[in-house]
């Protein structure tokens, strides 16, 4: 039986900002990300998607670019685009901020102006930021960003930590095998280590209301979790401040999606590990196809009733705060 469902992760762009070559590579990725009330909403309607929260696509991503003003810049001119976007269909359509985190005040800035004037949902954050040149890599844990979590918290909307590649000269591990790059497994242990780091600054300590979105049903944390903190309870380290297990921070200060992993064992493992009403239902449109997410979300036999109801949009309708 299909269910109405709510998406978190799908992301667009603006047609000036899609003539990279790897989307002119890819004409037809480039058109489904950028037809936005014609091509994807008919096919939200086909998989019974009832809303999308629209993020701007990493390709291009404002966290990459080390000239400051570009970055704030930049990220006004795509939050007014996806603005515009929402105002054109809002019962089918909410959004998540791009950010200049190169500039904390700037980013905090923004944040509450698409919060609080756009109507925004929260903000989807690219990975690392590189800040004044293209090595200078700055992961969100660093107290540099501390003023930005604050103001997240105290708006107490969510942020989507999405993946994004290491870049080359760390990551010598992928050398000769560049298949290991990108979403075939670069994404997921980049992803889970900031959320590791995350975690372990005492973040949460200091913002208990903070709340993290995961994609991909948890970048694996779900069955890693335990044996992290098994580990670190053996073997105590130096240097995590972080006052609870980690596991106890996942369980309360994480969501996960469905977004581009439609295996039934992975799901039942998150459910098991943190309970159905920590897990939101996503595709990862348009390098995922909604036809395939709703087609195996609904021919789920797992789920009870309940459950089904909450994964596909009763979840996202409590935290987004969904009228």
């Amino acid at each position: 039986m299909q269910m109405t469902k709510i998406a978190l992760e799908e992301h667009v762009t603006r047609p000036q900002d899609a003539d990279l070559p790897s989307l002119i590579a890819r004409p037809q990725l480039r058109e489904r990300m950028i037809d936005i009330h014609g091509r994807m909403l008919a096919e939200m309607d086909a998989a019974g998607i009832e809303m999308c929260v629209l993020s701007i696509n990493l390709n291009g991503s404002v966290h990459t670019m080390t000239s400051t003003p570009q970055a704030i810049e930049t990220a006004r001119i795509r939050n007014d685009f996806l603005a515009a976007q929402v105002a054109r269909n809002p019962a089918r359509f909410r959004a998540f901020a791009t950010l200049p985190l190169q500039d904390t005040d700037a980013a905090a800035a923004e944040l509450t102006r698409c919060v609080k004037e756009l109507g925004f949902k929260g903000v989807l954050l690219d990975g690392f930021t590189q800040i004044d040149a293209d090595e200078a890599v700055h992961y969100l844990d660093l107290p540099r960003f501390r003023d930005f979590w604050a103001t997240l918290a105290a708006l107490d909307v969510p942020a989507y930590l999405h993946p994004r590649d290491p870049l080359e000269s760390w990551s010598h591990i992928y050398d000769g095998h560049p298949w290991l790059r990108n979403s075939r497994w670069a994404f997921t242990p980049e992803t889970a280590t900031h959320a590791l780091r995350l975690m372990a600054s005492g973040l949460f300590d200091t913002y208990p209301n903070l709340t993290i979105i995961l994609g991909h049903l948890g970048e694996t944390l779900p069955a890693s979790l335990w044996r992290i903190d098994h580990r670190i309870s053996r073997m105590p380290p130096v240097g995590i401040p972080a006052q609870k297990s980690l596991s106890e921070y996942f369980r309360r200060n994480f969501y996960v999606t469905t977004s581009g992993n439609f295996y039934t064992p992975t799901l039942v493992n998150a459910m098991a590990f943190m309970g159905a009403d920590r897990i939101l239902f996503s595709v990862d449109h348009p390098f995922e196809h909604m036809s395939e997410a709703a087609q195996w979300f609904d021919g789920l036999d797992v789920l009870t009733a309940a459950e089904r109801q909450k994964i596909a949009r009763g979840n996202a309708r409590a935290l987004l705060k969904l009228a």
